[in-house]
């Protein structure tokens, strides 16, 4: 191999700009590729690292993983390349339709390259790590492993629904981010200046109703997946067609799971994870405490504990020297590794606790705000007791809970949220998967959403969020009768946190987390149609008696199957 153009990237790696791939359909995609030190004076063949993304290959994940270089100098040919439609690649971008097909013949293609011994591994997360599960999906020979972080194996349920309900914030966020380089691409100018503004001021884009009108869908010369991901709010075909939900069974190899507690995709890596476990070996998870970007011991202002700042680089490069070189220096990896806030170490796990332990809900039915008479018990209702009354108006909903654990003391002063508090724990309690709501609710609207958070209570009062989830009614429901009492049960997102003695568990019940979550109008109306014009207040009862106990089912640590 010549190392004429080639740029020398320190240590003996060399990088290479611009290498073509020519797919079957004629369309050629570009990659950056970093040779490992003694290759071009006859030091061997390597295995070889692929990423596939859609941000810029140069950037190649470094806000969360080391340079390519750096792994290049661990002995792998490293190959970032730009998916279809993005960077120098041709073809058009339409998020996750093309990256199945595209991936697989980019694997067989780099098995052919001179540097390559036939191995491949994939990293990489977000989009990077849906591009590896598709690919994988397509069973392409020589791919030995992946690593897939912080993603999800169903769009529609673990990337831009959850429980029925859009993940507005997300949602309408990243669309619009992938937008912009569409437009620049096709010479919109006009097209890219709207969306750079919408870039700089994204809480407006998440107040303008409906968002279904956002002004970027007027320009028709636009792709349509943002309209898309908006229009198709119920599960079937179209997510289907997109994603491995429907063929998950086909991916065999093994699979470095990474996933956070505060990511916006934690539910579909843990679903993700859980799933290929049941039909795949040498399946592992860890499981964080951090957000989407980055991975340390801080979210903003608050401390995760030193034990937060984990060497992820080094846990990668050991799980591919494992599977592409035959090191074994994974073996003795546990199945899940997961962070417990709260306690701020990390603990061991074969799977998640298939127990658990249910706590009822009460009080006098007046448990508004934390100020309000609710409580949990592990003790069943022994007589009647009112239901508590909460009126939800979407024109001034209840907040999302902000990134990682933040305070929600100040929140649940107001009466538009039911607050139920245990008593003060007389030993550590170690909530670990997903805590399960059942409760019993009626609505004065013909459509509804019931949201939960999990929240750790402070002696000084502080509460700190740990988890939460949504349920949309007609997820739930084939049909809802105003006013009629109806079991509502659903899951939060899974987390791993340790109550210490002195602290109190505490659950939060309202209907709406915005802009985490699109408001419902609580009219006929599609919540993306909605705005004020078409907005109705509702008023929730919650019934907690004999004949309708409304509970939490909390998982423990240790009750592993």
């Amino acid at each position: 191999m010549s190392d004429a153009g080639k740029v020398d990237m320190g240590g003996g790696v060399l990088l290479e700009r611009h290498v073509p791939c020519r797919l079957s359909d004629g369309v050629t995609l570009y990659s950056d590729h970093y040779y490992p030190p003694g290759y071009s004076l006859g030091g061997g063949v390597q295995p070889t690292l692929l990423m596939r993304q859609p941000y810029g290959r140069d950037i190649a994940s470094t806000v969360v993983y080391a340079h390519p270089a750096w792994f290049a100098r661990q002995g792998y040919n490293v190959v970032i390349q730009d998916v279809r439609g993005r960077g120098d690649s041709e073809g058009d971008f339409y998020p996750f339709r093309h990256e199945a097909r595209d991936g697989a013949e980019t694997i067989a293609w780099l098995r052919t390259r001179p540097e390559s011994n036939g191995s491949i591994g994939m990293y990489g997360f977000s989009y990077q790590g849906m591009t590896q599960l598709l690919a994988a999906a397509e069973q392409p020979e020589g791919l030995v492993c992946i690593a897939p972080a912080m993603t999800a194996c169903d769009l529609y349920s673990g990337w831009f629904y959850q429980g029925g309900a859009l993940r507005l914030s997300s949602t309408l966020g990243w669309g619009l981010q992938m937008l912009k380089e569409d437009a620049r691409r096709r010479g919109l100018r006009e097209a890219s200046d709207m969306l750079e503004r919408a870039w700089s001021n994204l809480p407006a884009q998440f107040v303008e109703t409906s968002y279904a009108g956002h002004a970027v869908f007027g320009f028709e010369a636009l792709p349509t997946y943002l309209r898309d991901w908006i229009e198709h709010d119920q599960p079937g075909e179209y997510w289907q067609a997109m994603d491995v939900s429907q063929s998950l069974a086909k991916i065999k190899i093994p699979a470095l799971h990474v996933s956070g507690w505060y990511d916006t995709y934690l539910r579909g890596s843990v679903d993700g994870f859980n799933a290929m476990c049941t039909h795949a070996e040498h399946q592992y998870l860890l499981a964080g405490p951090w957000i989407h970007i980055p991975w340390g011991d801080r979210i903003g202002p608050l401390s995760l504990g030193p034990e937060a700042n984990l060497d992820t680089d080094a846990l990668l490069l050991r799980w591919f020297n494992h599977w592409l070189k035959g090191t074994g220096e994974f073996c003795n990896e546990p199945p899940i590794r997961h962070f417990a806030l709260g306690e701020a170490k990390w603990h061991s796990a074969s799977n998640f606790p298939s127990a658990s332990q249910t706590v009822y809900l009460h009080s006098d039915g007046r448990a508004n705000s934390s100020k309000g008479d609710g409580s949990l018990s592990a003790s069943k209702p022994h007589e009647s007791e009112p239901p508590d009354v909460f009126v939800y108006d979407p024109e001034v909903p209840v907040g999302a809970p902000g990134v990682g654990p933040m305070n929600q003391a100040a929140m649940e002063l107001g009466n538009n949220l039911l607050v139920y508090t245990s008593a003060t724990l007389e030993a550590p309690l170690h909530v670990f998967g997903a805590v399960e709501i059942e409760v019993y609710c009626a609505t004065s609207s013909a459509q509804a959403d019931l949201v939960a958070k999990l929240v750790c209570v402070k002696p000084n009062g502080d509460a700190s969020f740990i988890a939460i989830g949504i349920a949309r009614s007609s997820s739930l429901f084939d049909s809802y009768g105003v006013d009629e009492v109806q079991r509502w049960r659903f899951s939060l997102e899974p987390t791993s946190c340790v109550f210490a003695l002195g602290e109190r568990l505490r659950i939060e019940i309202a209907s709406c987390a915005y802009p985490l979550f699109d408001r419902i109008p609580g009219t006929a109306i599609a919540p993306r149609l909605a705005d004020s014009w078409t907005w109705q207040r509702s008023t929730q009862r919650i019934y907690h008696d004999v004949q309708r106990p409304s509970a939490i089912h909390i998982p423990i640590a240790g009750g592993e199957a």
